[in-house]
């Protein structure tokens, strides 16, 4: 019987062991059922425009194009592992008001975009975008911000090691996907099995350009020690600002110091609005600051 008990473990481990190597790929991108979109950014009255964009390896990427009246700077939207580019509205309309011009695209095989997804095609696909900002944007190529979001953090630290970007924020970043899965399935051998990387942590070693990471202290997803090692990693200027909330509610929980947090980092880094002024700083975030959000 006990041998038979452990043969039986034995196998149940190991089926899981080749699951895990045959279909992590599905496990870490979750596009969704489907390509629509489940609103655009004309419900919540900002001006935009549909974009395709074209990578290297011949895709065609769909993405949104939103202006900011008299700009600062313009910011690459990277955006984490699951969804797609219309579930992040709350998100475009907390940018515009920072006074950032955004673009934000979907990863091949995300949304509308061709393809399927993997580490090599998102690298690609964040070169298309920026791409698009450095020459179609109409903006200033030293006022380029790349901004990333979870799974979208990694994929923004490696795209900033080969450009020269004005400013980096990471939000809820992870040291690499091995690591995390250890965490995650401690009693696995993730770290052997994983073909994915995504080692974000050694990318901020080799960046030139002022860092904000951000993290919560209370995401439940990825945990806070991730973002703080990534932090530490990184060389100077860097800036650590720390929120509450979850993993996807944290920016709007802690809107009151999320909001004035990015906008001193754009005006540490030079990316100042034009004809700024602290009465005007306030207007701009008493209603966050005012407002609890709903989720």
């Amino acid at each position: 019987m006990l041998l038979r008990l452990g043969a039986v473990l034995a196998l149940s481990y190991l089926s899981i062991v080749l699951l895990m190597w045959l279909f992590q790929e599905r496990m870490l991108f979750l596009p969704g059922v489907g390509s629509e979109h489940v609103a655009t950014p004309d419900e919540i009255g900002l001006y935009w425009q549909a974009v395709e964009l074209t990578t290297d390896d011949g895709l065609t990427l769909d993405a949104w194009w939103l202006p900011a009246e008299n700009p600062r700077a313009a910011l690459l939207f990277l955006h984490g592992n699951a969804g797609n580019i219309s579930h992040r509205l709350d998100s475009l309309e907390q940018f515009n008001r920072l006074g950032l011009s955004v673009l934000i695209l979907d990863y091949r095989g995300y949304g509308k975009s061709e393809g399927r997804p993997s580490e090599s095609g998102t690298a690609l696909d964040a070169d298309a975008g920026w791409r698009w900002l450095q020459e179609k944007s109409g903006h200033d190529p030293e006022r380029l911000v790349i901004f990333g979001r979870s799974l979208g953090a990694a994929v923004a630290a490696e795209l900033a090691t080969r450009n020269d970007p004005a400013a980096v924020i990471l939000e809820s970043p992870f040291r690499s996907v091995p690591d995390l899965g250890q965490q995650l399935y401690p009693w696995l051998p993730v770290r052997a099995l994983a073909r994915l990387n995504y080692p974000a942590v050694e990318y901020v070693t080799r960046l030139g350009s002022p860092l904000l990471v951000i993290h919560s202290e209370e995401d439940e997803i990825i945990p806070f020690a991730e973002g703080q090692a990534v932090y530490e990693a990184a060389r100077s200027p860097k800036e650590l600002l720390v929120i509450r909330g979850g993993h996807n509610t944290g920016f709007l929980r802690s809107e009151k110091i999320y909001l004035p947090g990015i906008d001193e980092f754009l005006n540490d880094a030079g990316l100042a609005r034009e004809n700024d002024n602290s009465a005007a700083r306030h207007s701009l975030f008493c209603t966050a600051q005012d407002m609890e959000p709903t989720f």
